[in-house]
């Protein structure tokens, strides 16, 4: 297994693509803290995953991710609980499609806390604990629209950006402690979203994908793996695509 006995924090772990990340990281030997947003929505995701298999080292935490005091004391309950931390994912995020002539500041403030802030914050305190334990890695959930751009929603690409900016810069500062960051930026995939679209709206999403479907979480998931584990071990300061190579 490429994570045996690695322990890993992914926030916005409750659905979609932190979920099935939850969820590959424990299939492939890994002990995951799954962080949410509310105590609900983590003990439903708890609840499915000991579902599949009682036996899953899994703990859940839902700390306010901008908040830096919240923060270090869920991932001290971590490192109390599994001994150290090897792997965080920062996967927490929110969107929004709304027009210039309609965004507000505060909208897009609340977008740039949320997807970069908390991954800011979080990454910090994971750079704390690894240094310590002689190294780790932070792995930053991107997009494809940090690349390519949308049509409407700048709030959303402009925070995907910054991720990518973060990544780098991160990986070129923390390298001399032992500590990987990467990305990956996925593009068009399966979540409840993108699920509950018609298949008129789906269809020519995907003509435009020349593997011609839309990503699985799991694909994703998969990434997340490779670049977590020792396979990758002379990897960093990348942003992958996980797109199908769509390329709009």
């Amino acid at each position: 297994m490429l994570l045996d006995g690695k322990i890993a924090i992914v926030t916005g772990g409750t659905r979609g693509i932190g979920f099935a990340t939850v969820k590959t990281f424990l299939n492939q030997g890994a002990k995951v803290a799954l962080f949410g947003s509310r105590k609900e929505t983590v003990d439903i995701a708890l609840e499915k995953l000991k579902e599949e298999n009682k036996d899953y080292p899994v703990i859940g935490l839902y700390p306010n991710l901008m908040n830096p005091q919240e923060v270090k004391e869920a991932f001290k309950k971590v490192v109390d609980t599994f001994g150290r931390l090897d792997i965080l994912v920062n996967n927490a995020g929110i969107s929004q499609r709304d027009k210039i002539f309609d965004y507000n500041v505060e909208d897009f403030e609340k977008i740039m806390n949320l997807n970069v802030n908390a991954v800011f914050i979080c990454s910090k305190e994971a750079a704390h604990i690894m240094k310590e334990q002689g190294g780790g890695v932070i792995l930053n959930t991107s997009s494809m629209v940090s690349i390519y751009g949308q049509p409407s929603g700048s709030g959303y690409p402009t925070s995907k950006f910054a991720v990518n900016g973060m990544t780098k810069s991160l990986a070129r500062e923390l390298g001399k402690d032992n500590i990987r960051v990467n990305a990956v930026a996925p593009g068009v995939t399966k979540t409840d979203m993108v699920a509950s679209l018609p298949d008129a709206v789906i269809q020519p999403i995907i003509a435009g994908i020349p593997l011609k479907r839309v990503g699985e979480p799991e694909d994703v998931a998969n990434a997340f793996v490779f670049l977590a584990s020792d396979m990758a071990s002379y990897i960093t300061g990348v942003v992958l695509s996980v797109d199908g190579a769509a390329r709009s």
